[in-house]
């Protein structure tokens, strides 16, 4: 576990302050939202589509992991290279892994060479709330953010508690989830400690072999802590410090240098923060933060090993100027430095990043708008520019309806431009770019009825792809199209929401529809509470797609079932079963091929699968 150098000397300064106590306290509220402005802010006066998920929610709706909560959100789709901890790809209303930005306390943790987030290995216990825009935000976020962000927060106390937790859980595929939870808080400290460990025999992950080293299950270990502190020296100045640490092993198949490959993995960040209130109008924000990302894959049934080591140093400092009731500025400036430690030789191994952007909003009785403007300076391909622009207008007390223009752009990452020869790295890449069209309506169409819809069109010029010499070349262009659909109903004891996702990816030069994004896309999750018992079912249903770019390898629709229950016992214990994939469902949601000339196969996802937890809260 390490900090920068520079985020060490901070935490060793005197003096320094940190985090508004509102920042805090939103982070608990589902009607609140920070990602959207670098800031606290009401769902409602945002103009970005976005999702939010409260720890309220992830003990309700019992996800299995973080991917599994994710694609619980419209336009948000998630696929893995079979079962628990296997890799991943994040795909935003049609964009790709790398073209989103992932955080956690507001670190980046991408790996640089491939711009994977490697959100499989993040362990659901540790997460306070889950934030998700979807649509560019490069003008606050930079490179990356073409198709959404996706902040994690990690467990916070409540106001004034003092509670401890534990959880242990069994189930299928001897699967062990342990968790224990410490939470002191009194008006002006809060402090949590968080530690989760969890282990599966896991499933075959392959469906060519049934033999060999192939055939056996690939069992997954994640281990996890994490710390939040924040403290309140007075009215207007506060000071914190946060810290995840996962990490772990997951064993797989089908690897080129051995027959027992498995990977060891580490996923960590730190940030240390200073808020202050200069003035009546006046907010000053200062951010420093470090970041890893490690895995390293070797085989039990031989030496060799290769890794590749991913160190992120930030800083950002930003100002929310409040110029009247009606009018705000936001203003403000990131500091990023990549390293890449690697046993294949990159021809550069670190690069930086300079940013400052400014945000205008302004909110009327009939009408708000937002505009904004950053400009990135990089080590790599010089200077870019990106704008956005917002109009809302409040046709009632229940109606708005947003029109908005935003545009994004995708750094090369280290893969495409500093790979060893042979390759096919390009030093000349310049940034993919994007440009992104939306209409929304948001409706309150009763005291417990919400809807929102949102119709999307975006352009993507620069395309990093592959050519004909398996050189990496700005050649392809891609347009998404997209409808969006979320309908939230509350009545009585009774909770349901439905979410549903209509897209048409296409690559703009061939026609064919992009690889792994399903056209359409449907959520939907129904609770009721029992009195001390809470019952609910959740149902996903996910079209076909391609694995390939040319179209040829058609993978199959599926749509999963789930169940679960929980019970409180008493006040300080509660029961609680959930049933995965009740109807055993065979799919999967990507290929991997095998010798030369070469056959393809799917990967096995999970089948049918339970989970039995008991949790402890006592008072302290």
């Amino acid at each position: 576990m390490k900090l920068s150098p520079l985020a060490l000397a901070i935490a060793l300064t005197p003096g320094l302050a940190l985090a508004q106590t509102t920042r805090e306290e939103a982070l608990k509220l589902s009607d609140t939202l920070i990602t959207a402005n670098r800031d606290v802010q009401q769902r409602s006066a945002t103009t970005v589509a976005n999702t939010v998920f409260t720890r309220s929610d992830i003990e309700r709706l019992q996800p299995t992991s973080v991917l599994d909560l994710l694609q619980r959100a419209p336009g948000v789709q998630v696929t893995q290279s079979g079962g628990r901890g296997s890799l991943s790809s994040l795909f935003i209303r049609g964009t790709k892994t790398a073209q989103n930005v992932v955080l956690v306390d507001g670190q980046r943790i991408a790996d640089v060479s491939t711009g994977g987030h490697f959100l499989e290995w993040l362990s659901i216990d540790q997460i306070e709330r889950v934030e998700i825009l979807r649509g560019p935000r490069s003008t606050l976020y930079g490179a990356d953010a073409i198709g959404g962000v996706i902040q994690i927060f990690t467990r916070r106390a409540d106001a004034n508690q003092r509670s401890g937790q534990l959880r242990l859980g069994y189930g299928s595929n001897q699967t062990w989830e342990r968790s224990a939870n410490l939470a002191l808080a009194n008006e002006d400290t809060r402090f949590s400690l968080n530690a989760s460990s969890s282990d599966t025999q896991g499933i075959d992950r392959t469906t060519h072999s049934s033999a060999g080293a192939d055939g056996d299950h690939d069992a997954y270990r994640n281990q996890g802590l994490s710390v939040n502190f924040s403290h309140r020296l007075n009215q207007n100045l506060s000071l914190g410090f946060s810290l995840l640490e996962q990490r772990g092993e997951v064993e797989f198949d089908n690897d080129f240098d051995g027959a027992s490959p498995y990977q060891d993995f580490q996923v960590s960040s730190q940030t240390i923060y200073v808020d202050a209130n200069l003035s009546d109008w006046w907010n000053s924000r200062v951010e420093l933060g470090h970041s890893e990302n490690r895995y390293k894959t070797a085989y039990d049934d031989n030496n060799s090993s290769r890794h590749n080591y991913t160190y992120r140093d930030s800083v950002a400092w930003l100002n929310t100027l409040t110029l009247n009731d009606r009018n705000s500025v936001l203003v403000g400036t990131d500091w990023l430095e990549d390293q890449l430690h690697s046993n294949n030789t990159y021809s550069q191994t670190s690069r930086w990043n300079r940013g400052l952007f400014v945000q205008h909003q302004f909110h009327g009785d009939r009408f708000s708008t937002e505009l904004g403007a950053r400009h990135d300076k990089n080590q790599q391909f010089g200077g870019h520019s990106t704008f956005s622009g917002a109009l809302s207008w409040h046709l009632n007390q229940n109606n708005d309806v947003i029109l908005s223009y935003a545009e994004g752009f995708r750094a090369p990452n280290f893969q495409d431009i500093y790979a060893p020869p042979g390759w096919g790295a390009n030093p000349n890449l310049q940034p993919e770019e994007s440009k992104s069209y939306e209409l929304q309506w948001r409706s309150q169409l009763a005291q417990d009825t919400r809807l929102e819809i949102s119709f999307y069109r975006s352009k993507i010029n620069n395309a990093i792809v592959s050519d004909s010499t398996f050189t990496m070349q700005n050649l392809d262009r891609a347009r998404v199209n997209g409808f969006e659909a979320l309908l939230q109903r509350r009545l009585g004891e009774w909770q349901g929401s439905l979410g549903l996702s209509l897209i048409d990816p296409r690559d703009a030069d061939t026609g064919h529809t992009l690889n792994r994004r399903a056209r359409r896309t449907l959520s939907l999750d129904v609770d009721r509470q029992i009195g001390t018992v809470s019952v609910g079912a959740g149902w996903q249903a996910v079209s076909s797609s391609y694995d390939d770019v040319d179209n040829t390898r058609e993978l199959s629709g599926y749509g999963l079932l789930a169940l679960r229950s929980s019970w409180q016992a008493s006040d300080e214990l509660q029961l609680a079963l959930k049933v995965d994939n009740l109807l055993d469902k065979n799919y999967s949601r990507a290929q991997y091929s095998i010798g030369w000339p070469s056959t393809y196969h799917n990967y096995r996802e999970e089948g049918r699968s339970a989970l039995f937890t008991v949790t402890w809260t006592p008072s302290l």
